[in-house]
């Protein structure tokens, strides 16, 4: 196993960090590998917002399920699907003289390019942390960015085509968080298919939620499906990004009618 191999099979998500701060050189090493990455067509359809403001960070804390090691992350970037950056280069190369000399109209992005730019922003984001990882830092995804859209447009001045997709915390983890036991996987078959996707049968299920029952309490529920249920799918922060995702892509599509700027 090579070392990039041995990075990607050891890494784990650290919520406890060292005193010891990541020097600038080392932030913009991090930041440059991430915009490094793969993009669509190149177009870079993601923002890296690089959070230094404590006051601004013990917002987040509380305004993402309430998890205060946010706040004292050494290092908190937020990956942004960007569609603004373009749109505002298209306006300022009058696109719409063009749209208007071909007789059709001006088209804004919609979901489709919603889509691509999420995809943009989360390869960069996961390039930023095998970077980080390889400099002995270590890293934590917020998913919960994605709840309360207004207050995060609010409290980041985001314009239409700039959503929050994830955010990423950074440090250098404690001698107990090096040494924390790796999270386990579901088996490859169960994961990796070849040509077609394949529905798993009962027995499959079983196995694979096997090392899940070994690894947790179940609390009143019943096996690992219902834990999991009640404490994902059908739990108030999973309703509350439900509705908030909503709304967000309502705001980038400018609803269901016409194209608009």
């Amino acid at each position: 196993m090579n070392e990039t191999l041995r990075l990607i099979h050891q890494r784990r998500s650290v919520r406890s960090y060292d005193d010891r701060p990541i020097g600038r050189s080392t932030v913009d090493a991090i930041i440059q590998a991430a915009m490094r990455a793969p993009s669509a067509g190149n177009l870079m359809l993601y923002s890296i917002l690089e959070i230094e403001d404590q006051a601004l960070k013990e917002q987040l804390a509380e305004s993402c399920d309430h998890q205060p090691f946010i706040a004292r992350a050494p290092l908190l970037l937020l990956f942004l699907a960007d569609y603004q950056r373009w749109m505002d280069i298209f306006h300022a190369s009058d696109v719409r003289s063009l749209c208007e000399s071909e007789g059709r109209p001006m088209r804004h992005p919609r979901e489709g390019d919603l889509l691509l730019a999420c995809c943009d922003a989360l390869i960069a984001a996961h390039t930023a942390v095998v970077a980080a990882e390889s400099l002995g830092i270590g890293s934590c995804y917020i998913g919960d960015i994605l709840e309360r859209y207004e207050v995060h447009r609010e409290l980041l001045g985001l314009p239409r085509y700039a959503l929050p997709i994830t955010l990423v915390c950074f440090g250098y983890p404690t001698q107990a968080a090096r040494e924390r036991t790796l999270t386990p996987r579901f088996p490859q078959s169960c994961i990796h298919f070849k040509d077609r996707y394949r529905r798993l049968d009962e027995d499959e299920i079983q196995g694979m939620l096997e090392s899940r029952r070994r690894a947790r309490g179940l609390g009143s529920a019943a096996n690992v499906g219902q834990h999991t249920y009640a404490h994902k799918l059908s739990a108030d922060f999973t309703l509350e990004m439900t509705r908030s995702v909503r709304a967000a892509i309502r705001a980038w599509t400018g609803g269901a009618g016409e194209e608009t700027d």
